[in-house]
């Protein structure tokens, strides 16, 4: 019975160990069959050393070389459209008018104006009143100066200088003194008698004409010797001086106009005529520019107010996209170069472009520093509109013979770039750096990387049964 309980339990872990062994190699197979089908389901690609042609992309939006809104400058009713949309206009020719009789009075005055300051222009140009007006001022101004010097020169000094009428004078003098005082003498001996007393009146009048006799011999000897007036020689120093600043006065504007018009009269002149026809203007809208006529807003017999919008003008003879560029590529852009271009709202076609400026200054938002570069539109046509949408490659750069690495195969792990290649069917991460890049392939510029390596190009994200020098099997 022992015997037999043996052989039982024997046979039970033999099968037992059976079981686990068919187990286990179910797994493997599994396992080994899953691998195969997950390694069998890799894309693989052979690295080759080739060609580059390095690009930089961008969006941007189609402007026109040159847009302006036109607005109406004063008040009116609209009397004369002559474009409308889609017309083609040269520089200022004239797009629509307001009615004159609906017009400030201001603007309707201004006809008015423009006639007399025309005409002043020409009579300023064309004329010679003013130079010879400027002549005779000078001339006048000259004589009145040498006038005002004669009588400084000449009533400043004393009347009369002959020294006989000078000494007869002076002896008058001192006989008019010798009789007044007599007279004096005479009068004193009746001072004390009454004034009824005719000998003492008689002495009085005697005394007081041989004092007038006096005064009048002092003030002919003074005409004769002495000299001017003080206020008299100020007034005469005045009159000469006011005559000398005259004089200064003609000759600056006869230096200013004896050689013709003054310029500067001429530029006030043609300034004042320019003022008054741009308000005579403000009745017009004129295009500032020769373009197309994109948006018109107005209709005859529209009344209308200043800043209201009539037309919106476009220079379409050249087609323009502005696109933002990361700092990081901004010094890989130059003007003249060539780009690829392709637009939204249209299909299955291809523009090509340049680059014609490049912003120096960065623009920030949001942290990111962009700058603003420019292309124009080289081969544009009607399809081709202000405010459509581009996709624009730049070619910065022609390389020759580089390593090659497919763009979709790259990963970034860590925050570094890796790809992964095929040795003897296990998947080794590589890391690489990478140089310029096109639209499916990038330089490689670093990294254990060789023409003829086998890259995975679509790797899976779990490489747990792959990497790290695990065998499949």
């Amino acid at each position: 019975g022992n015997k037999m309980k043996k052989k039982s339990r024997k046979l039970y872990w033999i099968i037992g160990i059976v079981a686990v062994l068919a187990l286990i190699a179910v797994i493997v197979v599994v396992r080994v069959n899953k691998n195969k089908a997950s390694a069998a389901s890799l894309q693989t690609q052979t690295i080759e050393r080739g060609n580059l042609v390095a690009i930089v992309g961008a969006t941007g939006t189609v402007r026109a070389n040159q847009t302006a809104t036109l607005a109406w400058q004063t008040n009116g009713r609209v009397a004369l459209i002559n474009q409308t949309t889609g017309d083609l206009v040269d520089a200022n020719a004239v797009l629509a008018k307001l009615a004159e009789s609906s017009l400030p009075q201001s603007v309707i005055l201004a006809r008015a104006d423009l006639v007399t300051a025309q005409r002043n222009l020409d009579n300023l140009m064309n004329s010679d009143q003013a130079r010879a007006q400027a002549q005779l001022s000078l001339a006048n101004a000259q004589d009145a100066y040498n006038k005002a010097l004669w009588n400084r020169k000449y009533s400043n000094t004393p009347n009369v200088t002959d020294q006989d009428k000078i000494d007869a004078a002076r002896a008058a003098v001192t006989l008019a003194q010798d009789k007044v005082d007599k007279a004096q003498d005479w009068y004193d001996r009746f001072a004390e008698n009454a004034d009824t007393d005719p000998s003492k009146a008689s002495a009085l009048s005697s005394l007081a004409n041989a004092k007038i006799a006096l005064e009048n011999a002092e003030k002919t000897l003074q005409f004769y010797t002495d000299t001017p007036a003080q206020q008299e020689v100020l007034i005469s120093d005045g009159e000469v001086a006011l005559a000398k600043a005259k004089l200064d006065d003609a000759q600056r504007e006869w230096d200013r106009l004896k050689d013709g018009p003054d310029p500067d009269d001429i530029a006030a002149a043609k300034a004042r005529v320019a003022a008054i026809e741009a308000t005579i203007g403000m009745a017009n809208i004129t295009a500032p520019f020769a373009g197309t006529i994109t948006d018109s807003k107005t209709m005859v017999g529209d009344q209308v107010n200043a800043g209201s919008v009539a037309f919106r003008i476009d220079d379409l003879s050249r087609m323009l996209v502005d696109v933002m560029i990361p700092e990081v590529d901004i010094n890989s852009i130059k003007p003249g170069q060539e780009v690829n271009l392709t637009f939204d709202a249209i299909s299955n076609a291809q523009y090509q472009g340049k680059v014609v400026e490049v912003a120096r200054v960065g623009a920030s938002s949001a942290g990111v520093v962009n700058f603003e570069v420019t292309i124009e539109v080289l081969n544009a046509d009607t399809q081709v509109l202000p405010g459509m949408t581009a996709a624009a490659n730049i070619i910065v750069s022609n390389l020759n013979d580089v390593v090659l690495i497919p763009n979709r195969a790259v990963r970034l792990v860590d925050g570094k770039r890796v790809i992964y290649l095929m040795k003897n069917g296990v998947a080794t991460k590589v890391e690489i750096e990478l140089g310029a890049s096109s639209d499916t392939m990038s330089e490689l510029l670093s990294g254990d990387v060789s023409a003829g390596d086998t890259i995975i190009l679509n790797p899976p994200t779990d490489f747990s049964n792959f990497t790290s020098g695990r065998s499949p099997f």
